[in-house]
């Protein structure tokens, strides 16, 4: 086993080491730097990269990393796994998607070293941790106000992926066109898999996504053989899979009152909510316009007319993966104490 060097910095065998990579100067003249965690194993195996709040205000990604990095050790890891807490340090700090020039930095890869704020951090990322890697798992969450259901998505026809995805065991697996400019675009054309995970709502923590989170990466490890796998987690039902998906839009401005939420088997017709005036006049109802599963939910009750309200991955059998959805967090919550009070599970970017 030799040693890992990123950064200009060296890390051994079977140790860690926190590497803060130089990305810019800022205007108070200090530079800025991408925190990147370094567990160097002591035996070989593959380099993993797990990062969180690409967007700066998902960061469900950063409490997942803080976990795994609890209890993950150096001494017991076959491989090197790199976990970035926060990839978007600025729009982390702002309570942002974006960063200051109002960039995406997930529509910014490759970026440059002389580019703009956004294709300079970019640049640092890919680099440094992405291009060092085999495998990463990115995670991301709903916007403001939505939630998501724990899921995967990944490029289509990768039977890796697939492999990997179905070891995650997030309840719903996606199969998603990738996007010119995205990390996982930029990555699939450099050789390097990506699962992409959503789940929860921005600026907030929730602890189903947490677990699932956790169980699911500490899954994929152990199937890499970078660690010893937990026979608890091993239990797992199948995750399902999509390959369409539908948002539901509001047909009126008003008051909505909501009949479902994510992880809900839906059947084509079954009422999903319905829209009032102010004073409860006029309700519209909104119909599940396909039989799957909401994977994701608006959680603000105001609504404009056209406001993206449902999320709906098209699957066969929905009813079979809402039963799966239920074992999933009775599993997860297995050993919490009784009373515990699940919070409501609720999205990405609207389009």
């Amino acid at each position: 086993m030799t040693d890992f060097t990123i950064g200009g910095e060296t890390v051994s065998p079977g140790s860690q080491a926190d590497i803060g990579l130089p990305i810019t100067t800022m205007a108070t003249g200090y530079s800025s730097q991408l925190a990147v965690r370094v567990l160097h194993g002591a035996n070989p195996g593959p380099a993993v990269f797990v990062s969180g709040a690409i967007h700066g205000d998902e960061i469900i990604g950063t409490a997942i990393i803080q976990r795994l990095a609890t209890y993950l050790s150096p001494e017991t890891l076959a491989g090197t796994l790199m976990l970035v807490p926060v990839a978007n340090i600025f729009g982390f700090l702002s309570h942002s998607r974006y960063l200051p020039d109002r960039r995406d930095l997930n529509r910014s890869f490759p970026g440059s070293a002389n580019g703009s704020l956004a294709g300079q951090v970019a640049n640092v990322f890919f680099n440094e941790v992405v291009a060092r890697a085999s495998l990463g798992i990115d995670i991301h969450s709903a916007a403001i106000h939505r939630y998501n259901l724990p899921q995967i998505r990944i490029a289509a026809d990768n039977k890796r992926l697939v492999e990997l995805a179905m070891v995650f065991g997030a309840p719903v697996i996606i199969e998603s066109p990738l996007r010119d400019g995205s990390m996982r675009s930029l990555a699939a054309n450099e050789g390097v898999d990506m699962l992409l995970m959503e789940t929860g709502e921005a600026l907030r923590f929730d602890r189903f996504s947490i677990d699932a989170g956790v169980s699911g990466i500490t899954r994929v490890l152990a199937h890499l053989g970078m660690i010893e796998p937990d026979e608890t987690l091993a239990q797992m039902k199948a995750p399902a899979r999509s390959k369409k998906t539908q948002w539901v839009r509001s047909p009126r401005g008003g008051v909505s009152h909501r009949m479902r939420k994510s992880g809900d088997a839906v059947k084509k017709g079954d009422l999903l909510a319905a829209v009032s005036g102010l004073f409860g006049e006029e309700p519209a109802e909104i119909l599940s316009p396909i039989d799957g599963i909401v994977i994701g939910h608006a959680t603000l009750p105001v609504v404009h007319q056209g406001d993206a309200m449902f999320h709906i991955a098209h699957v066969d059998h929905p009813e079979r993966v809402g039963a799966r959805i239920e074992s999933l967090s009775d599993a997860i919550y297995a050993s919490e104490p009784e009373g515990f009070a699940e919070t409501l599970l609720d999205e990405d970017e609207v389009l």
